[in-house]
């Protein structure tokens, strides 16, 4: 997923010839201007080879030249860059009665937004067909057209194998399992189709806007679901069938004997999720169903709502514990609806992770509300697309195209 300019793929034939331009690229993709002469003494090569390499990009449309770097002397020398705005990619984040969709440019900055109201459960063609939808409604905004397109990253409420983008047994998403939704959406809009759960989508947006340079990372939403999104090593950690840091139907004491949706008992989602803490608090007269009422009640001062998010928090701490202890992060980050509920839900994890880890864990370990927000799946799917798309590999199919 991260890729990684020290170890280019030099045996593999390229459609951009034999002068590696796709390799070279990789060091342009964070659109700093650069000159041919610190690119030379950047990779090693003579500068008139970077000069045959940079042409081939030139012919792809993705890199030219930029202002004027300074002169120290003579005709200043010119600098080329990343052209972030040359192409367009597309985001989608879906939820179980949301969709959030976002074009952005190479670099996965908004360029413009939208929000609407969809059902997960009226089936994929429905809800993929108002993706392309809106899809050309948001790039003509832009003046844009499908053409400008480079790539598609698309958020699913449910597990998701990466390797095909299929969701498998999706517990709210009916007609769903086993669907094509790459094929399904590649067909409309001719790009690739990057296709993952939310979790693991927000956790890629969450640590690319607010912890670039943290390598070690979870990210964990507390919502109607619970799942986790592991990055370690700087990777995103999917495991082997794509359901790593399914997290929400792991048996935690308070759960016993608790029925979840899964099928099971005792699950942490069954008794820590926004709904579950909804459930318990309208058993003690309260009027709330979702985990949005909750955190409403919490910021109106409810006591009885403040004590059952903070044991929401605990029950994740008493997760979360064996997390930190497996895979030592240096940060957890908390989001969903339920987070909203802030230093509450905080409170509990943290009581319980700090007490019961390894202490040299928790040393250095920070536990935190989302700073990305509502924001940080959007942002995921956005470099999702855009990780893939200007990858040496997919350089090559796209010069092959052309």
């Amino acid at each position: 997923m991260w890729f990684n300019a020290a170890m280019p793929d030099t045996t593999r034939p390229s459609a951009l010839g034999s002068t590696g331009a796709s390799e070279l690229f990789q060091l342009l993709r964070d659109g700093q201007p650069r000159t041919r002469a610190e690119l030379a003494a950047m990779t090693g090569l003579a500068r008139s080879t970077v000069a045959l390499r940079l042409d081939s990009l030139g012919e792809l449309g993705l890199v030219g030249p930029v202002a004027d770097a300074v002169s120290t002397g003579g005709r200043p020398p010119t600098r080329v860059a990343l052209l972030r705005s040359a192409r367009v990619v597309l985001a989608a984040d879906l939820g179980a009665s949301h969709g959030h969709l976002a074009l952005t440019d190479l670099l996965g900055e908004e360029l413009v937004s939208r929000r609407g109201v969809v059902d997960i459960a009226d089936g994929p063609e429905s809800v993929l067909g108002w993706v392309v939808d809106q899809a050309d409604e948001l790039l003509a905004e832009l003046g844009k057209s499908r053409a400008d397109l480079i790539g598609v990253g698309v958020g699913l409420p449910g597990p998701v194998q990466f390797t095909t983008g299929r969701p498998v047994n999706p517990p709210i998403m009916p007609g769903w399992d086993g669907f094509d939704v790459p094929g399904w959406v590649r067909r409309h809009l001719d790009v690739p189709v990057l296709v993952d759960n939310d979790v693991n989508i927000m956790a890629l947006g969450e640590r690319t806007r607010s912890w670039a340079g943290t390598d070690h990372f979870l990210f964990v939403k507390v919502a109607t679901g619970i799942g986790a999104g592991i990055i370690s090593g700087g990777r995103l950690q999917r495991g082997a069938q794509g359901i790593a840091g399914d997290i929400g139907h792991v048996r935690v004491p308070r759960g016993e004997g608790i029925a979840c949706h899964c099928g099971s008992t005792g699950c942490l989602e069954a008794v820590a999720s926004g709904p579950a803490v909804a459930a318990a608090l309208r058993r003690e007269g309260h009027d709330v169903h979702t985990g949005r009422d909750v955190v409403e009640l919490v910021r109106r001062g409810d006591v009885g709502a403040i004590q059952a998010v903070r044991q929401a928090g605990r029950d994740l701490g008493e997760v979360l514990t064996a997390c930190v202890n497996m895979v030592n992060p240096s940060v957890i980050a908390l989001g969903g609806s339920l987070a909203q509920a802030g230093e509450h839900l905080l409170a509990g994890v943290r009581e319980v992770v700090y007490q019961r880890s390894v202490p040299l864990a928790t040393e250095h370990l920070s536990i935190v509300q989302s700073r990305t927000g509502d924001g940080a799946a959007l942002v995921g799917a956005s470099m999702l697309a855009i990780h893939h798309a200007l990858s040496p590999a997919a350089l090559d199919e796209l010069a092959a195209a052309g």
